[in-house]
């Protein structure tokens, strides 16, 4: 395989087993003058697993736009680059967007040398819809979360996140909210000794006690609930029924249990219908 200059090639790298790479990408790594990676330390241990030495350039959120210009004068002076992330596949949820865009501007061409990725891994074990929406990280916020996750609920198809570990339930409520009534894998240590997928109905899933390492992949099952199963005037009519007996909140609770509606719809309702009732 003969590697061309004026090129960019986006390698993929194993997402924890060391094993999980393809033969194609090794050989452009042994072949690229240059290897742009998040951070050295890391890479190195890749690297050295299959006795490859190259010159090693941190290229990370913190410092590539710095670096851009540099690169392109690597590019200039006839050099073969590679640009690897710390695991899986780069530039999802990982930098080297502006990298991207500035070989276009520049016509330099980039290559993409396929191989890992957690997204697509987690989603294979999953058994929910293939088709899916890949968001990243969510927010950390309180608020912002809100937004995302209220847009995202009205999403009819699977969904999947990056979390880091430590913030499991602080995200795992915002899921118990708007994602009521659906599915969850949460996926951690993919392809690593501690791997595990825990499986559950998201209203039935409780807090952990202990947080994970690192950051998880976490996969929300597609939103099943179609208007052909909304019988808006029924459901109505049952909201009014409770409302006379019941706090909104039980109401809420009430409806879920027989309905099959989305947890903010019914909720927005019982809150319409109980203003209508007391004004």
């Amino acid at each position: 395989m003969k590697l061309l200059s004026n090129h960019l090639y986006i390698v993929s790298t194993p997402i924890g087993n060391l094993d999980d790479i393809t033969l194609r990408a090794i050989e452009v790594l042994k072949k690229s003058d240059i290897i742009l990676c998040e951070d050295t330390r890391r890479s190195i241990k890749l690297l050295s697993h299959y006795k490859i030495k190259k010159k090693l350039i941190s290229y990370h959120k913190f410092n590539e736009r710095k670096q851009l210009q540099n690169v392109i004068e690597y590019f200039n002076e006839g050099k073969i680059l590679s640009l690897i992330c710390d695991a899986g596949t780069p530039l999802l949820s990982d930098p080297g967007r502006l990298l991207v865009n500035e070989c276009v501007k520049n016509s330099i061409n980039i290559v993409p040398i396929p191989g890992a990725s957690s997204i697509t891994s987690a989603l294979s074990v999953s058994g929910f819809s293939d088709k899916f929406l890949f968001y990243g990280f969510l927010p950390k916020t309180e608020n912002e979360l809100e937004k995302i996750l209220l847009s995202l609920s009205h999403n009819l198809c699977t969904l999947i996140f990056f979390l880091p570990s430590k913030k499991i339930n602080f995200y795992l409520k915002g899921f118990k909210k708007y994602f009521s009534g659906r599915q969850i894998l949460i996926a951690k240590e993919i392809t690593k000794i501690h791997e595990a997928f825990i499986r559950e109905d998201i209203d039935k899933l409780k807090m952990f006690k202990d947080t994970f390492k690192g950051e998880i992949t976490v996969v929300i099952s597609e939103n099943k609930t179609t208007n052909k199963n909304f019988d808006k005037e029924k459901i109505v009519n049952k909201i009014k029924k409770y409302l006379k007996k019941y706090s909104l909140k039980d109401t809420v609770n009430l409806i879920l249990e027989t309905e099959n509606i989305n947890k903010k719809k019914v909720y927005n309702m019982c809150l319409k219908l109980k203003n209508e009732k007391d004004n």
